[in-house]
This record gives structure tokens, C-alpha cells and sequence, in this order.
């Protein structure tokens, strides 16, 4: 009886054991950003200690941060020219790096962000995909310290229910998006609050919301990355001066 509870436990532990292995290699699996995209930037990055890329405006002081949070298995680098944009317009940005690249596996990675950087009193925080529906959560938890929440190609998590709150929210979709589509969009409407501002991009899709090439499951987008980038910056510095 002892050797078959043995046998038992030790057979429970190599499946717990693989099942993590595969869990991990699909997890490692991730969209790259696009050898383009490298070309396209040229703001100095740096690695933090606490796993974030941050971008700061040169030769200007701000109080005023940005916090991306990464779609799933997309790599933070892909989300570069959103935030080197955005810090030349005069914000901090820092995109946050994920466990198992999953933001769902890294919510409360926000708050390295800010403890990190005690200058800035204004924190705006936002995601594409997984990685809004992640910072949704945060952000509702967080509402004394975030400022406005912006969603890329996403929408709240039941648990974030901003209804019946003037909380500052951006969605942004688009319209070609096969991933994160229209009736999604409309579906997820009643968590939002009464300060929700929408904006279609039109001819927009899933993928260039960041820049890392294709993505399974989506519709082909019928314009540009850059000029879908362009309409993200000028979207998110539009609705955050509105909300200063």
C-alpha cells in the first residue's frame, strides 16, 4: 500500500512537472518585434532592475507617466515606438516586462513602476489585449493612484466594473481587428464608466496596436503600422490633456 502511494505521488509530480514544462516552452513562444521596428527608434531605453523598459522625455522634466502593459506572448520591446512617441511629447513611459509573458501573471506590476519613480504624481495605465483586460484590473484596485486607464484592442475583466463611475477611460479598437472584434468591444460596453471615450481606427487590426508582424486569428489590416501607431500616440496625448 506504501509503495503505491509512493508510485502515486511520484506519478502526480512528473505530470505536475511537465505540465509546467509545457506550459512554459508555449509561454517562451512570444511575437517578436519586427527588425523594422528597431530601425524606427532611436530614444534610449533602459532595463530596470524591476522589469520594465522606460522611455523619458530629453532634457524636460514631467510629472506625467505612462504604464503599458504587453498583449499575451508579445515581447515589450514591440510596443517600443508607442512609447518613444509618447516621451517625445513630454510623458515618462515605461512598458512592463511579464511573467511567462502574460500580463494576467502580472498585475500588480504596475507598482514598480510608480514606487520607482516618486517625481511622477500622474500615472495613466494601459494595455493591448490581455494586457488591458490585466491593467483593468489593477487600475480598478488603484483608482486613488492611476489617473485614467486606456484599453488597446481590449476591454475591463468582469471584476473591473466601472459602471456607475466618472473613472477616465480610453478604448481604442479597430476596425479590421479579428482577435479583440467589434461585437467584443460592444459586449464588455456596461463595464465601462460614464467617462469612457471611444475611437476606431479605421482599416486598424489586432497586430499593429503594437509592432511584431502577424498574428494568428486576425484580419489583415488596410493601412500602415506606422500610420495606426501614429493615430494611437496622438489619441492617448489627446484624451490625457483632456484629463489633466
Amino acid at each position: 500500500m506504501k509503495r503505491w502511494i509512493k508510485n502515486f505521488f511520484l506519478i502526480a509530480v512528473a505530470a505536475l512537472l511537465l505540465a509546467f514544462a509545457g506550459f512554459y516552452i508555449w509561454s517562451q513562444q512570444t511575437y517578436k518585434p519586427t527588425e523594422d521596428l528597431y530601425n524606427a527608434t532611436s530614444i534610449q531605453k533602459k532595463n530596470t532592475a524591476d522589469g520594465y523598459l522606460l522611455f523619458e522625455p530629453g532634457n524636460q522634466k514631467t510629472n506625467t507617466g505612462i504604464i503599458f502593459y504587453p498583449g499575451a506572448k508579445v515581447e515589450p520591446e514591440a510596443y517600443a515606438y508607442l512609447a518613444e512617441q509618447l516621451a517625445q511629447r513630454g510623458y515618462t513611459a515605461a512598458i512592463v516586462k511579464m511573467p511567462f509573458n502574460l500580463a494576467i501573471a502580472g498585475i500588480n506590476k504596475a507598482g514598480n513602476v510608480i514606487k520607482d519613480n516618486p517625481e511622477i504624481t500622474k500615472w495613466y495605465l494601459g494595455g493591448h489585449s490581455l494586457g488591458g483586460a490585466s491593467a483593468s484590473i489593477y487600475a480598478y484596485d488603484h483608482q486613488d493612484t492611476i489617473k485614467g486607464l486606456f484599453l488597446m484592442a481590449a476591454y475591463p475583466t468582469n471584476s473591473s466594473d466601472f459602471s456607475g463611475t466618472d473613472f477616465p477611460i480610453l478604448t481604442i479598437y479597430g476596425e479590421k481587428d479579428g482577435l479583440a472584434t467589434l461585437d467584443d468591444i460592444r459586449e464588455k460596453k456596461h463595464l465601462l464608466s460614464e467617462d469612457t471615450f471611444f475611437y476606431q481606427i479605421k482599416g486598424g487590426n489586432h497586430a499593429q496596436f503594437g509592432i511584431y508582424g502577424n498574428q494568428k486569428g486576425d484580419n489583415e489590416a488596410d493601412i500602415n503600422v506606422y500610420i495606426q501607431q501614429d493615430l494611437i500616440v496622438n489619441t492617448i496625448d489627446r484624451w490625457i490633456i483632456m484629463n489633466q
